[in-house]
């Protein structure tokens, strides 16, 4: 296993990978699929492209035997780091990449970028993946932040009561 950070040529393979884990009938094959709530695309090719060309932001990616295997966006504001865009390839879901992607993005926030704080927004629907990061020392801020619906960049809601909850670690 390996990580490296992604570039401007990795961007296809981030997007299959990216819409994998969480849309369509392919998510179905993992535990961290959206497909029940949100239809449509998760990200676009210039979306990724503006995160990796983003002032201190990175993706990194897992990569076992050369196979994209994972992959994450971290950017740092201030004392803080942002976390998102989390996506294990859904037939290897379950086997500790996910944990072993997720403490590397929280060593780089922490050691590279001088972070003091991990924070990521999750639909509130999610228990499951809410649990699973709660168990990694993630909690609820009490903050929320409002879906974006109307904006197909994220993907077509299949409900009306979707948001985002913020949830926070301290690194």
């Amino acid at each position: 296993m390996s990580f490296r950070l992604a570039t401007a040529a990795d961007v296809p393979a981030l997007l299959s990978l990216v819409e994998s884990a969480y849309r369509g009938d392919a998510s179905r094959q993992g535990w961290t699929t959206e497909a029940d709530l949100l239809g449509g695309q998760r990200t676009d090719p210039d979306s990724l492209r503006e995160i990796l060309a983003a002032p201190h932001s990175r993706v990194l990616l897992l990569e076992v035997d050369a196979e994209l295997l994972g992959c994450a966006h971290i950017q740092a504001h201030g004392d803080w780091c942002y976390f998102g865009m989390f996506s294990v390839r859904p037939t290897r879901q379950g086997g500790g990449l996910g944990d072993r992607l997720l403490r590397e993005c929280e060593r780089q926030a922490r050691e590279d970028f001088g972070c003091r704080e991990m924070r990521m927004s999750v639909i509130w629907t999610r228990t499951e993946l809410i649990a699973w990061y709660e168990r990694r020392g993630y909690r609820a801020t009490g903050a929320r932040k409002p879906f974006p619906y109307g904006d197909p960049r994220f993907g077509e809601p299949k409900r009306v009561d979707l948001y985002f909850e913020v949830y926070a670690k301290a690194l």
